[in-house]
């Protein structure tokens, strides 16, 4: 499937619920301005509530496609998720997508949760999400348990997108999900990315229809190169700190200097990390610089994939970025 109803490539959008939930609801609108066909409330137990955002964001708009960005079913039981991502469908006249993954490890061992079986976990998540949402009763034993559960809602088809980076979860979304949210700004990645849904894709039972491929990209787009680099640093931080060592040589970068990032993060020291990041880091790890440097990132991207999410940070005026974004979505789709 598409959450673009034309053959053009699809445009997405990340807004954090680090801002009030009626600032989200006003870019959110702009954003359907400006032609974006999703948006996604990015879900971190810091930050406020997604859904309660996305609730805010389906009343200013009217025709874009609204869904976490991503939730995960080690911090919430997968059977109240499905029951929040179809109360935003349902408010939203049909217009929700589900965004699942796994989760931020570190993130969650704050809260004392156990990332175990972090593939099975997400699978079977959402594929109990899809019979309740169908309407059907729901008895399960596997990474959590769910007996005799069901949802007081209409029955509704809600399509399922998973947030993935590594090979296996790459590889399950093709088989089973509806798309994939690749957690990647990089051509290098996403071209890697790519080969893996494609072996992932061999398995895919042709019931399930067609399948799309987002890259999920930290974006920082302004019009001065400097400033947008320098507001992509955070996000940065977080990619280099917790990337695995294959991704690290696959971008020739100081694995060092990503353990000294990883040990700030970890010590919550924060403005050490992001000053640790280097020029390389954030070349490889977002797609940084003016309208025109970011649309050429935006056409090496989609070689590899179906669209772009353009995600967190946008940029040092969200505002500004928004209408800037779009434009270079637009120029790499028609350079493309």
């Amino acid at each position: 499937m598409s959450l673009n109803p034309t053959d053009r490539p699809t445009r997405g959008i990340e807004l954090t619920p680090e801002h009030p939930p009626a600032r989200l609801a006003s870019l959110a609108a702009l954003a359907e301005d400006e032609g974006f066909d999703v948006a996604f409330a990015s879900s971190h137990y810091f930050n406020r509530d997604p859904f309660v955002a996305l609730s805010r964001m389906a009343d200013s708009t009217d025709e874009i496609a609204l869904g976490p960005g991503v939730s995960n079913p080690f911090q919430d039981h997968p059977v109240p998720l499905a029951a929040r991502a179809a109360t935003i469908d349902e408010v939203s006249d049909g217009r929700g997508v589900f965004g699942i993954g796994a989760g931020d490890r570190s993130a969650l061992a704050n809260l004392g949760i156990d990332h175990e079986r972090p593939l099975r976990r997400v699978l079977e998540a959402f594929s109990v999400a899809r019979d309740l949402w169908a309407g059907e009763t729901v008895n399960h034993e596997g990474t959590f348990v769910a007996r005799d559960a069901s949802l007081n809602l209409e029955a509704r088809s809600i399509p399922v997108y998973v947030g993935a980076q590594g090979p296996h979860m790459l590889r399950m979304s093709a088989k089973h999900a509806d798309g994939v949210l690749i957690n990647a700004s990089h051509p290098r990645d996403l071209e890697w990315a790519a080969d893996q849904l494609a072996i992932g894709g061999e398995d895919r039972p042709e019931e399930y229809g067609p399948f799309e491929a987002l890259a999920f990209a930290s974006v920082s787009v302004a019009d001065d190169e400097a400033a947008a680099r320098e507001a992509a640093r955070p996000p940065v931080a977080f990619i280099a700190g917790g990337a695995a060592p294959p991704v690290l040589e696959r971008h020739d970068l100081d694995s060092a200097v990503a353990d000294t990032i990883s040990a700030h993060l970890e010590a919550g020291e924060l403005t050490a990390a992001f000053d640790a990041v280097t020029p390389a880091m954030i070349d490889a790890f977002a797609v940084a610089g003016t309208t025109e440097t970011v649309a050429a990132r935006f056409e090496a991207a989609l070689e590899h994939v179906d669209g772009v999410v353009v995600g967190s940070p946008l940029g040092p005026d969200l505002e500004a970025a928004i209408p800037k974004a779009a434009r270079a979505l637009e120029v790499a789709i028609d350079e493309g």
